[in-house]
């Protein structure tokens, strides 16, 4: 089961081929951040049009790269939401197109469920488990039952965790993206003696809410009492958001007694979030997963894996339908059944 997978929910246009949700035969990305760097964030109008220019080569660079003929491919992916919706609309309309031509399936993945299946991209998916996704526009902990069957445990209740470590670089003076400069920075010193707040929520029917709005606030003061010391507040930073986002995740696998937590979007990528995770989880018995870290960040193989696994569920997406955001993860993805 060949599927071609399309992936433009914000400034990188990714196209993939996986055979059989699991092997990867061809993987490109393209991506736009350098061209939204002078803004310090995405514009939404250029990341538009780069896509226009980049999916067309992109998809035909995965068909050469892997020897697959078009005609081979079984069925169409691609992300239907959450993202940009100018964004979104340029991979819609190629795979529409795509499936339209072809008369292939076209199947509608919601982004953030895409990243959890870069996971199998490395191994099967051991269930029941929990996962934890981190990205810039989102932070949440979900159980996971089986495929397709995902439950909301918690969510931030303000920003995203990579939001504020692109926010954190802003203020840093950094630069963007925000999140690998973080990281490279806090990665030059081994202590400090700065610290920053650990965000607690004490809602007893939310207790694996996430919360990041006030590090921010925090992070700025700190900044204009020690405006000299960038990489110890760079690794303040990145101590606070690691450890919230551990404390949460192991708490809620522990409460949902299961033996397998995964851990996916482009925060995934952060070394010290894998390693502080991995460290706390095995004293409790519990296996920590994480995706390959090319395909931490936005990508075609995700969308493709992830599609691969809704066509054995029978949920397919029709050429009349678009894309949709807001796309709450967990939402029933069966929009066309056959």
């Amino acid at each position: 089961m060949l599927v071609l997978g399309i992936e433009s929910s914000c400034d990188d246009t990714g196209v993939g081929i996986v055979a059989d949700g699991r092997e990867v035969l061809a993987a490109r990305v393209q991506s736009s951040a350098m061209l939204h760097e002078e803004f310090g964030g995405i514009v939404p109008e250029l990341a538009s049009r780069e896509h226009v220019m980049a999916i067309l080569p992109a998809i035909q660079n995965v068909l050469t790269e892997s020897g697959i003929g078009v005609g081979q491919i079984d069925a169409i992916a691609v992300t239907r939401g959450p993202g940009l919706l100018g964004s979104l609309l340029v991979g819609v309309t190629a795979a529409k197109t795509l499936s339209l031509a072809l008369s292939r399936p076209l199947i509608g993945v919601n982004h953030l469920e895409a990243h959890l299946y870069a996971n199998a991209l490395a191994a099967s998916i051991e269930f029941p488990a929990v996962a934890l996704l981190v990205s810039g526009g989102h932070s949440a902990i979900y159980r996971w039952s089986d495929h397709g069957r995902l439950q909301l445990l918690g969510e931030t209740v303000d920003d995203a965790a990579g939001e504020v470590l692109d926010k954190g670089a802003r203020t840093l003076g950094l630069g963007y993206p925000g999140g690998p400069a973080v990281e490279r920075l806090a990665r030059t010193v081994s202590m400090t003696d700065l610290k920053l707040p650990i965000p607690r929520l004490r809602h007893p029917e939310r207790r694996f809410d996430l919360s990041f709005s006030g590090l921010k606030t925090a992070l700025v003061d700190l900044h204009q009492r020690h405006p000299e010391r960038l990489a110890e507040l760079a690794y303040a930073l990145e101590t606070a958001v690691v450890e919230s986002l551990v404390r949460q995740a192991v708490a809620a696998a522990l409460s949902e007694n299961v033996r397998h937590l995964y851990l996916a979007g482009g925060v995934s990528a952060n070394q010290r979030l894998r390693a502080v995770l991995e460290e706390r989880a095995e004293g409790h018995q519990i296996e920590v997963h994480c995706p390959l870290r090319q395909y931490s960040t936005d990508n075609g193989a995700m969308v493709a894996c992830a599609g691969y696994y809704h066509w054995r569920l029978g949920h397919f997406m029709g050429l009349d339908q678009g894309p949709r955001t807001p796309f709450p993860l967990g939402e029933d993805l069966a929009l066309t059944k056959s």
